[in-house]
């Protein structure tokens, strides 16, 4: 078992999630309402579910390049540029994680009726309190759902982390690229002990989920 490997894959996954869950909640929220271009966004938001990892390392890979503003002002904060660093694989995952994040969130914010937060606003409650005292307690279900799902997808990285961090021991080499290494040298017994861990993580997220969902569900009947 590659402890290190699977200690930074558990490492990743709790930046992640801890960078993830104040945009999951804002932007389920934002994107829970009707506005002009919102398909648009949808669209954008989704489009890590359908474009190949390379490609999206690629152009993560671009856009914080040498040359690029961005690129200068990671150096600037960071001091080494993304590629190859713990710091660029979080960025990656951030990205690459957004629609599990993201659209649970939305669902569950839809599903709060419209008019409870008519009736906060009448009670003289602004949105920040209205989020905090009558939204969120109904809209959590879904929030974990997006958080459990954003955990257990940054465990399974494999493609764009190959891509922005390569397979570096204690930095970049995560349980799933650790995996491929110990197929390609044929212990299959290492990559079998690892890939257990991580189906039976898969499995109870999905468990975890299914739940979370059946409450949800239950909360907007009610």
């Amino acid at each position: 078992m590659d402890w290190q490997a699977l200690g930074l894959s558990f490492a990743l996954a709790g930046w992640t999630v801890a960078i993830l869950l104040p945009v999951s909640v804002l932007a389920g929220r934002a994107m829970a309402r009707r506005f002009a271009g919102r398909g648009l966004v949808e669209a954008v938001i989704m489009l890590p579910l359908v474009l190949p990892p390379t490609v999206l390392g690629f152009y993560l890979l671009v856009a914080l390049g040498r040359d690029s503003p961005l690129g200068w002002l990671w150096r600037g904060l960071f001091g080494q540029p993304p590629a190859f660093s713990f710091a660029g694989l979080v960025l990656a995952s951030v990205v690459f994680n957004l629609p599990f994040a993201i659209q649970p969130a939305q669902r569950a914010f839809e599903a709060v009726p419209a008019a409870l937060r008519e009736a906060a606003a009448l009670c003289g409650m602004g949105p920040a309190a209205t989020l905090w005292r009558v939204e969120l307690p109904l809209a959590w279900p879904g929030i974990a759902t997006a958080m459990a799902l954003t955990f257990a997808h940054t465990l399974g990285e494999f493609g764009i982390v190959l891509m922005v961090g390569g397979a570096i021991p204690g930095e970049t080499r995560t349980a799933a690229i650790a995996i491929y290494d110990r197929v390609q040298a044929f212990d299959m017994q290492g990559a079998a002990r690892m890939s257990a861990v991580l189906l039976a993580i898969a499995l109870a997220t999905v468990m975890v989920s299914f739940a979370l969902s059946r409450r949800l569900g239950r909360g907007a009947g009610e």
